[in-house]
């Protein structure tokens, strides 16, 4: 919805040097390796016979050819193979093809390209990006030394980075910790973003081939990669979990009501902001703001080929230009949509609509949000402009309650007195601060959203929901005036350890009670990654200290999970509905 892609979505601060280059001894490694590595592959020199993780360089065949990776503290990584072909030329704006073979083992000891982008996030903004050429994928697997013997694979799971689709990579995302403690093996990816990734046209939507999602488009070809390789790096082809957080939430529900990813995936994860009509643009609105981008790039407003051979030469500089100017707060909306478009065939219809008619690929969900979300927003509002005034917040949300409710500001639109009734039900005076009043009116929304999710989920397959409330939880921020509390993001520290580690690269350890609340969450997902239920851990239900088990998901007897230390409990919606105002919500939102 308009309020949280238009801030909170776009506002995922960027990579760590920490975590990119995770330490100066492991680097050390590396550079070993990579010596090891060119003379394996030189002409007339072997490559390594054992691919087991007791090889320093272990090597594995792919569909397209050999990838050498290397091993740290036991998991084998393999970084940066390609799972499609460079989507620049005649591919850009084309669905993902195969990349071109090989026959020599392939480096595969660094994270690739990220997908070309003007920002990541605001104030934390890394180095842009203008390669097209980053389509790769990463893999994390203890499974090498032991797949002889083993009738099946270790359960697999594929992992969509954050970022509002127009900015995020996957050398934020360290999948070691995920990958030792199911044992599971983790992939994670890179996918076009943007203008590049989320674009609607004539003159390509006509051309036979799937079009306008081509993000997801390519998170399905990774999907289809692990089916023909995964089995290769000791994974279950057949044993698959999807998920992501925030953009990856979303783009995760994308593909669980796509018909093009029926059968890729068993399961799937939700982790903050599910996937609802707002978050969608219709296709007209799409090619209306594709054709205005066209004229805007002086490739005039036809919907012949020439005009797709004009948009397909344009320099990958200008479409990010038009796209948003890296000090901007925002990309532009006259021709940009963050929201997925309803293409008819990627996307077929609403979400609401595939919801409530059961028309998705059925599967067990775990969906979840964190106690205060919108934190993150105000925090990025802090650091760029100071401190909230009492002003800004009514203008924020009187900019945010009128008109339209979608993302890119396509229909519908919110009713007159949408704006007022929330400044009536968020009053300053109950708030220690504007800026906390501010986190209120952005968390509670799209907690509430996630709750109407569940309802429509629930009767048709098995969900397990959850709230995400360690209000300690580090924050990569610089210090702001309020509590920053269980803010967007702040999960993803407890499943990827030390991601961002903050502006300058520095980590924030957990605590030692936070340490075994992230034990639990690994635990959570890599367990449910195997059975489709968070239950019953890789080594008993008391194990990482849960003394409580994770109730499924059930409209009679509603029960949410609460990750918090110094353990996880259940609690009920009723509760979770008075925190979030959710009777309020239920009355004003647009699902």
């Amino acid at each position: 919805m308009k309020r949280f892609l238009a801030s909170a979505l776009r506002d995922e601060i960027p990579r760590s040097n920490t975590l990119k280059h995770r330490a100066k001894a492991r680097m050390a490694r590396l550079l070993v390796i990579s010596v090891a590595l060119a003379l394996a592959t030189a002409p007339g020199v072997s490559t390594a016979a054992n691919n087991g993780v007791g090889n320093s360089s272990p090597i594995v065949q792919t569909a397209s050819g050999p990838v050498q990776g290397f091993v740290d503290n036991g998991v084998a990584e393999f970084l940066g193979i390609p799972y499609a072909a460079p989507p620049e030329g005649s591919l850009r704006w084309m669905p993902p093809q195969p990349p071109q073979p090989w026959t020599q083992a392939r480096s595969a000891t660094a994270f690739a390209n990220n997908c070309a982008q003007n920002q990541e996030l605001g104030y934390f903004a890394g180095p842009p990006s203008t390669s097209e050429d980053c389509l790769y994928l990463n893999v994390f697997t203890t499974a090498l030394a032991n797949q002889q013997g083993r009738g099946h694979g270790y359960p697999v799971l594929v992992w969509i980075h954050g970022g509002g689709n127009f900015d995020g990579e996957s050398a934020d995302y360290d999948g070691t910790g995920l990958a030792k403690a199911g044992p599971t093996v983790v992939v994670t990816f890179d996918y076009r973003l943007g203008l590049l990734g989320f674009f609607a046209h004539p003159a390509l939507d006509t051309e036979g081939h799937p079009f306008g999602n081509y993000g997801i488009l390519d998170q399905q070809a990774v999907l289809k990669w692990v089916q023909q390789n995964i089995a290769a790096f000791g994974g279950d082809p057949n044993d698959v979990t999807l998920g992501g957080q925030s953009a990856g939430d979303i783009d995760t529900g994308a593909s669980v009501m796509s018909p093009g990813a029926a059968g890729l995936f068993e399961r799937a994860i939700f982790q903050s902001v599910a996937l609802l009509d707002p978050f969608t643009s219709p296709l007209s609105l799409a090619e209306s703001r594709g054709t205005a981008f066209s004229v805007a790039a002086n490739c005039g407003s036809g919907s012949g080929a020439g005009t797709a051979a004009c948009l397909r030469a344009l320099p990958v500089s200008q479409i990010l230009a038009l796209q948003g100017d890296p000090n901007q707060a925002s990309p532009n909306p006259a021709y940009f949509t963050t929201g997925l478009i309803v293409d008819g065939t990627v996307i077929p219809m609403l979400p609401t609509a595939a919801w409530s008619s059961g028309q998705f690929n059925h599967m067990p969900i775990m969906n979840g949000t964190t106690e205060d979300e919108g934190a993150f927003t105000a925090m990025i509002n802090e650091v760029l402009n100071g401190p909230l005034t009492a002003t800004q917040y009514t203008n924020n949300v009187t900019a945010t309650y009128s008109g339209p409710a979608g993302p890119g500001g396509g229909p519908p639109n919110y009713p007159s007195g949408t704006a007022q009734a929330v400044l009536d039900e968020y009053p300053l005076s109950n708030y220690a601060s504007p800026s906390l009043a501010w986190v209120a009116v952005i968390t509670d929304p799209l907690s509430c959203e996630a709750r109407h999710v569940n309802h429509l989920l629930g009767p048709k397959v098995p969900v397990y929901a959850y709230e995400f409330d360690d209000r300690n939880a580090p924050s990569y921020f610089p210090p702001v005036s309020f509590p920053t509390g269980a803010y967007h993001t702040a999960d993803i520290q407890f499943l990827f350890p030390f991601f961002h580690g903050g502006p300058s690269g520095i980590p924030h350890p957990l605590s030692p009670a936070e340490q075994v609340l992230a034990d639990q969450l690994k635990d959570f997902w890599t367990t449910f990654a195997r059975t489709g239920n968070p239950n019953g851990g890789t080594r008993n239900d008391n194990g990482f200290g849960r003394n409580y088990p994770w109730p499924r998901y059930n409209l009679k007897n509603p029960l949410y999970l609460s990750e918090n230390t110094p353990e996880s409990v259940p609690f009920s919606e009723g509760q979770f509905s008075t925190e979030h105002k959710c009777d309020f919500w239920d009355s004003v939102l647009i699902y």
